[in-house]
């Protein structure tokens, strides 16, 4: 098989839970929205560089919980059933190294002055392109091969209790973060789905702490407004 028919060749839905598309369509899109802020980022500035450091760092901290969680939960549901995960266990390991060598590269920026940052600050924005470019193959991977061995052998009622497995391991910060990724990421429907499902199941002081913090400042005025019809909550 071509390089070219194994990324076309991607499984529908048929309605089954779609345990992986909501956080990766979020990965994907801070991914690409920060390799864009830091190839326009003016790295001789010191507080545009300051933010700029922290924004990346909050995102390998994120993907790097992701990693934790698809290990811990997901890979481990398929290895108890004896079923290989070696692949995508492999491009963890990958990205592990990644994150260190992210790391230690975004140290640097920060330590240099002049034009060594700018510099710097340049051999960050091309490694971070070269990293991101390796996990949308591997996202592309788990969603078109691993989510189909996950539908095989798992119920869309045991592959909800993965994911409510993984977001109960998080403290509330690291939820919020996550939602603040997806919600903007998804298309309408994805969304009032999710967050419909939240109004449903959550207590209502905790969704209103939801919406104010982690769904309304992602969202624009008329999405947000959309949203708000779909699941019956005032705008």
């Amino acid at each position: 098989m071509t390089h070219i028919e194994d990324m076309t060749r991607v499984p529908a839905l048929a309605g089954r839970y779609d345990l992986y598309g909501p956080v990766h369509k979020g990965l994907r899109r801070s991914q690409c929205n920060l390799l864009a802020a830091l190839g326009s980022a003016d790295f001789g500035n010191p507080e545009t560089c300051e933010r700029m450091l922290a924004e990346f760092r909050h995102l390998l901290s994120m993907a790097a919980s992701h990693v934790v969680h698809e290990d811990s939960v997901i890979h481990a549901a398929l290895n108890a059933l004896s079923l290989s995960t070696g692949l995508v266990d492999e491009q963890h390991d990958e990205h592990r190294a990644a994150f260190d060598a992210l790391e230690a590269m975004a140290s640097t920026v920060e330590a240099a002055e002049g034009p060594a940052r700018i510099a710097a600050g340049r051999a960050l924005y091309l490694a971070f392109a070269a990293y991101i470019a390796d996990d949308f193959a591997h996202m592309h991977e788990e969603e078109t091969v691993v989510m189909p061995l996950l539908w095989q052998h798992f119920s869309d009622d045991e592959l909800h209790a993965m994911e409510m497995k993984i977001v109960g391991s998080m403290p509330p910060e690291k939820n919020m973060a996550f939602t603040r990724v997806m919600v903007p990421a998804m298309s309408p429907a994805e969304r009032s789905g999710m967050v419909g499902g939240m109004f449903q199941a959550m207590p209502r002081p905790v969704f209103d702490a939801v919406i104010e913090f982690a769904i309304r400042p992602v969202l624009s005025e008329a999405e947000f407004e959309a949203l708000a019809g779909d699941i019956g909550l005032a705008a």
